[in-house]
């Protein structure tokens, strides 16, 4: 059950991600550096999920993510908090004919306690940050890890509080951005299509922390680790082979120590016993 201090962050977030719906597949949507991160993800995910497998979706957005394990034939309970992602994903549903397998649901995730269809599911998904928009990751886990099958995975992609090269920064004079995270104990503001709200950051341990002792680590990488982040737009198209190069070097290294903890994102997946 959220307070009512976690109610207006959220109600912030919803308010910023709603405004931006309209405009996020047409801002991302191309984004090279995007598209390295969804497959990075997804081949993950894939490599671990079995076959028409049931998947609850956190923080589903447009439903990129959705469409994608929906294609696949796996059945997809696409949640978010903002009324205008809800609203891109359920046209983008029925373009696709795909609405037998993809429910959309309006459903924070600090009210999965409420939610009509608790499953259990194969899989738990939260993609690019979404849990970094709470401060109650702990709780959060804790009511997401009843929704899950005994057997069944918990993947999630979240910002870590540290960023190597976010940090370099520094050496190019940008102080704001290469020490945002390290100083954030009460949370860091971030600025969406003029709307504000606040994240915070959280380690692959805290989520380990929350989700023992049934579920054990299988997997850990860092995302963008050596690739910049998509925000450094258009690195990709400016230095191609620069670009294909750090590619292959994050290949190489992204689940060893210390690269997959300082990465812009992590990827953890976690089993749960059977």
């Amino acid at each position: 059950m959220k307070d009512s201090l976690t109610h207006v962050h959220e109600q912030q977030a919803a308010q910023a991600f709603s405004r931006q719906s309209l405009v996020f597949d047409q801002i991302y949507g191309a984004d090279p550096i995007i598209a390295y991160k969804r497959r990075r993800v997804r081949e993950l995910v894939l490599s671990y999920l079995p076959g028409h497998a049931s998947i609850i979706e956190l923080n589903s957005g447009t439903g990129e993510d959705a469409l994608f394990f929906a294609s696949q034939g796996h059945r997809v309970y696409a949640t978010d908090i903002s009324e205008g992602m809800q609203k891109q994903l359920g046209e983008k549903v029925a373009a696709a004919g795909l609405g037998h397998l993809v429910t959309p649901e309006l459903r924070s995730f600090h009210d999965l306690d409420e939610l009509p269809a608790r499953g259990p599911y194969d899989l738990l998904f939260s993609n690019f940050g979404g849990l970094n928009c709470t401060n109650r990751i702990g709780e959060v886990l804790q009511d997401a890890k009843e929704l899950v099958k005994p057997g069944g995975l918990v993947a999630l992609v979240i910002i870590p509080p540290f960023c190597l090269l976010e940090f370099l920064l520094l050496l190019k004079g940008e102080w704001r951005t290469a020490t945002r995270r390290l100083f954030s104990r009460g949370g860091s503001i971030a600025r969406l299509e003029g709307t504000s709200f606040r994240c915070w950051y959280h380690t692959p341990r805290q989520v380990r922390r929350h989700l023992q002792p049934e579920f054990s680590l299988v997997a850990l990488e860092g995302l963008c680790t050596f690739v910049p982040p998509s925000y450094r737009e258009g690195f990709a198209q400016k230095r191609p082979r620069l670009y294909r190069f750090l590619q292959r070097v994050e290949e190489r290294l992204k689940g060893r120590w210390p690269w997959k903890l300082v990465g812009d994102y992590f990827i953890i997946i976690l089993k749960k016993a059977p």
